[in-house]
């Protein structure tokens, strides 16, 4: 079918890259200074829109009211989206590519580029349980245990979430909403007014916030409620402590303007430390900050747009740091630790931390069906997530990160000690 999404070849997706000077402007009043951040703004008028939309989508799933039938053209679309969706959804690593795929071909779409960077993130958990230093700590049950929670997280998400981007991609270039067949992929009657309300007035906004909160309420039952991962993970005493493993910290690279001209080993990290992962109002208030860093101050978001542009992501920490990480090991895991770190310095000529690459360290995993069911049964408490949001102060989390690194060190110098 001659409109359907296809794949993109990769010489087509770089091109566009040399569009994104003029995104920036797009963006941002660049006559600011290059540092100065701005909110997130939510319209009074837009909220009000949806909310009148969100009270009549509700309405028709009390009334029993359901979508009409797929015409074949409809059918051939949604068979495209399912089956690219499946091929995407093969692992971390092919998760974020397909992100970004999105992002380059439609920037509009902020919660595109926000998912890619979350999912490196994601990727770079799951090395870590292969990496240097988890492993001297941790048992292999637990290691495993871990890698399928964030492994199922990670595939839910994009799962969900994928499906609408690609539809959003046909819609445009089809010139005509599809966002009718939206039940049909699955998707939460959530998200139909926030797709026609941004099909309309184009809110980046609005329709960042409505996925945050869409993805955060799709995960509850699935990963949060469910009872192996709570027995397995959620209610371990180190997951609980999750600082001491660093699975609660998002950082995106970014160069402060001081370090700019500097060298990739300069890249530092925007971010923020998850406190509650179990608390699904406190994962979406942070999904929203993330937004709010990402989008909110200039220097970040084209530092983040260069570093995706120029680094693929591999799952390996290299990818931003290959001063501190390499994906190649350099000692056997059997021989005693050297630390690398003495507090929140990095040791000058201490040898870089082993980081594999994903493919190196986990093999795929088939991804098991979903469990069915719609999150969306009340109006009023996912919508007061509609806000403007602030950009938090401070951002820069590097520090952080060194100081969480030393406190992993000290752990495995007293295990081996012990």
């Amino acid at each position: 079918m001659g409109g359907t999404t296809k794949p993109r070849k990769d010489h087509e997706l770089w091109e566009k890259l040399k569009s994104f000077p003029s995104l920036i402007h797009h963006f941002f009043d660049t006559t600011k200074p290059p540092d100065q951040s701005s909110p997130i703004p939510v319209s009074e008028a837009s909220i009000k829109r949806i909310e009148a939309r969100l009270i009549k989508q509700r309405g028709l799933l009390q009334a029993g009211v359901t979508n009409q039938k797929a015409s074949a053209e409809e059918l051939e679309i949604l068979q495209h989206i399912r089956a690219q969706t499946a091929q995407d959804n093969r692992n971390n690593v092919t998760r974020t590519a397909a992100y970004w795929r999105v992002y380059l071909d439609t920037p509009e779409i902020h919660w595109a580029l926000l998912a890619h960077m979350v999912s490196r993130n994601g990727g770079w958990c799951m090395t870590d349980l292969r990496g240097e230093l988890l492993p001297r700590l941790l048992k292999q049950e637990l290691m495993d245990q871990l890698f399928a929670f964030l492994e199922r997280a990670n595939g839910l998400i994009f799962h969900d979430a994928y499906p609408q981007l690609l539809l959003y991609q046909e819609s445009k270039r089809r010139k005509i909403s599809l966002f009718h067949l939206l039940p049909d992929l699955g998707v939460s009657a959530w998200m139909l007014p926030f797709w026609e309300h941004f099909w309309e007035h184009r809110d980046s906004a609005i329709l960042t916030i409505s996925l945050i909160v869409n993805e955060q309420n799709f995960i509850e039952q699935r990963i949060v409620q469910n009872a192996l991962y709570q027995e397995t993970v959620l209610n371990n005493v180190l997951f609980k402590s999750q600082a001491y493993l660093q699975l609660n910290q998002v950082g995106f690279p970014f160069k402060p303007l001081s370090t700019a001209a500097q060298h990739a080993s300069d890249w530092h990290l925007a971010g923020l430390i998850l406190e509650h992962f179990a608390d699904q109002s406190e994962r979406i208030a942070f999904g929203k900050s993330l937004y709010a860093i990402l989008f909110g101050i200039p220097q970040v978001l084209e530092s983040v747009i260069a570093f995706a542009a120029a680094a693929p992501h591999t799952g390996s920490r290299a990818d931003y740091w290959p001063n501190r990480y390499s994906p190649i090991a350099k000692a056997s895991p059997d021989t005693k630790y050297q630390e690398r770190l003495d507090g929140g310095d990095w040791i000058t000529e201490a040898s870089p931390l082993y980081s594999p690459p994903l493919a190196q360290a986990w093999a795929d995993k088939p991804f098991a069906p979903v469990e069915p069911g719609d999150w969306f049964t009340d109006v009023e408490k996912p919508l007061s997530h509609l806000n403007t949001i602030p950009v938090p102060e401070p951002y820069d989390m590097t520090n952080e990160i060194y100081f969480g690194l030393n406190k992993i060190e000290l752990a495995i110098r007293a295990a081996e000690i012990l």
